[in-house]
C-alpha cells in the first residue's frame, strides 16, 4: 500500500493537512483532537444523519464553539468509495483515520480487498489490519492473541462440546452488522435459548452454523485502549473504560426475585455508551506486557504492525492471581472518547489527552521529521 501513500503524499500540501473520518462512532474526538493539534478536519457524513456534525458541533464564531471544520456529505457511508468523492478527500490533504463504522458500512457493500484498493486517500494506521477484527479472516485476532502468547476465552466447536456456560455469538438476523448472544451451559440450553431467537427472528439456521461459542468470563470487563508510536517507538495506555450495552444493562438491574419472568427475554448487547474505569496499579505491568507482546505479534505477521491506537477488550477473572483474558481486539480508534477521563494519558503526558489529538500528535510529529510515510498505509 506504500504506492497509495507516496501517490497521495507526492500532491499534498503538507502544511494543509486535514484529519478525516466518517461521521459515526469517534468522529467528534477525531475532530476536536485534530483542532487541538494545530490540523484542519473534515467529517463524511451520511444522509440523515448529517445533523450532530453539520449543525451540532460544526465551528462558529462570536462566541468560538464547535469543533467540525466541514463536512462532505454522501448517500450512504459505502458512497465514500466513489471516485469524486475519493477526488474531494485528496483536494483536501486528508489522512483518514478509519472507526469502526468505517468498516461495518462499506463491508456491506465491498470486501476487505475492495476496501482496501479502494480507499486512495492515505490511512492513518495499517490499513491491512482491520480484518484481522473479524472472525471469518485467516489471520485474525485469534491468531493474533495466540502469537501473543495472549489468554483468550476458550472455544467450543460444536453444540455437542458444551459443558460449561458459554456466550454464544451468532450474526444477527436483521442487523447484519451485529450479533445476537445468549448464554447456555448444555447442548439442551443451547437448543431452546437457540429456538427462541430463531422464533423471533434474531438469528438464521445458517447464522447458528457460523456462531463462535465460547466459555463465558466470571469477572470485570476492561477495554485497555492503547496507542504504539512509531515515532518514539513506545507503547501507551490511553486509557481504560467498560462498556454499557442493551438490554444486558437491564438484566443487571433486575432484581433476582423477578428474573424469572425475563427467562424468555433474548439478551442483547448492542453498544450504548462507555464508562470510564480505572485498574488497580498493581495490574498496570501486566496490561503494559499484553499490549507489548500484541504489538510484536502484529508487527511479525503483518508488517508495519500496528500503528496509533489499539484496544485489548478483556475480563479480569478472579485468582490468585488475576488475571486478563482477551475477548476481543480493535485495530483501530477505540467508541469511547472518555478513556481521556482516566489519569493515565496525563501521568504521560502531563495533561489529558484523547485518542483523537494523539493521532494528530503524531502525525504533527511524523510530518515535522518528514517521516510521514511511516505512521501511514
Amino acid at each position: 500500500m506504500n504506492a497509495i501513500v507516496d501517490a497521495a503524499l507526492a500532491r499534498y500540501d503538507l502544511d494543509r493537512l486535514t484529519i478525516c473520518s466518517v461521521g459515526s462512532h469517534s468522529a467528534l474526538d477525531v475532530a476536536f483532537g485534530a483542532r487541538a493539534a494545530g490540523l484542519r478536519n473534515l467529517v463524511v457524513t451520511a444522509k440523515g444523519r448529517e445533523q450532530t456534525y453539520a449543525r451540532h458541533f460544526i465551528r462558529r464564531g462570536d462566541p468560538a464553539r464547535g469543533c467540525v471544520d466541514a463536512t462532505v456529505e454522501i448517500d450512504t457511508f459505502a458512497d465514500i468509495l466513489r471516485d469524486d468523492v475519493q477526488e474531494r478527500l485528496l483536494a483536501a490533504n486528508a489522512i483518514f483515520v478509519p472507526n469502526r463504522s468505517f468498516e461495518v458500512y462499506l463491508r456491506q457493500r465491498y470486501t476487505y480487498d475492495e476496501i482496501e484498493r479502494g480507499m486512495r486517500v492515505p490511512f492513518f494506521g495499517n490499513r491491512a489490519l482491520l480484518r484481522a477484527e473479524e472472525r471469518d479472516e485467516a489471520d485474525n485476532q485469534y491468531a493474533l492473541l495466540a502469537k501473543a502468547g495472549i489468554r483468550h476465552p476458550r472455544q467450543f466447536a460444536s453444540r455437542s462440546a458444551i459443558d460449561r456456560l458459554v456466550m454464544v455469538k451468532a450474526p444477527h438476523a436483521k442487523v447484519t452488522f451485529e450479533r445476537a448472544f445468549f448464554l447456555c451451559s448444555s447442548p439442551a440450553e443451547y437448543d431452546e435459548a437457540a429456538q427462541q431467537l430463531l422464533d423471533a427472528g434474531m438469528v438464521t439456521q445458517v447464522g447458528l452454523q457460523d456462531a463462535v461459542i465460547e466459555e463465558y468470563l466470571l469477572g470485570p470487563t476492561i477495554n485497555l485502549n492503547f496507542f504504539f508510536s512509531p515515532m518514539l517507538g513506545e507503547l501507551e495506555l490511553m486509557g481504560t473504560d467498560t462498556r454499557r450495552q442493551t438490554n444486558l444493562e437491564g438484566f443487571r438491574n433486575v432484581p433476582p426475585s423477578s428474573l424469572a419472568a425475563l427467562r424468555n427475554v433474548p439478551m442483547r448487547m448492542e453498544e450504548a455508551g462507555h464508562i470510564a474505569a480505572t485498574l488497580t496499579e498493581s495490574t498496570l505491568e501486566k496490561a503494559f506486557e499484553m499490549g507489548e507482546r500484541f504489538v510484536a505479534a502484529a508487527r511479525e505477521a503483518n508488517p508495519p504492525g500496528v500503528i496509533g491506537p489499539f484496544a485489548l477488550q478483556c475480563a479480569i477473572i478472579a485468582g490468585p492471581p488475576k488475571e486478563f483474558v482477551c475477548y476481543d481486539v480493535s485495530l483501530r480508534i477505540p467508541g469511547s472518547p472518555g478513556t481521556r477521563y482516566t489519569p493515565y494519558s496525563a501521568y504521560r503526558w502531563g495533561r489529558d489527552v484523547s485518542v483523537g489529538e494523539r493521532i494528530a500528535m503524531e502525525v504533527v510529529s511524523a510530518r515535522d521529521a518528514r517521516r510521514l510515510a511511516e505512521v501511514l498505509t
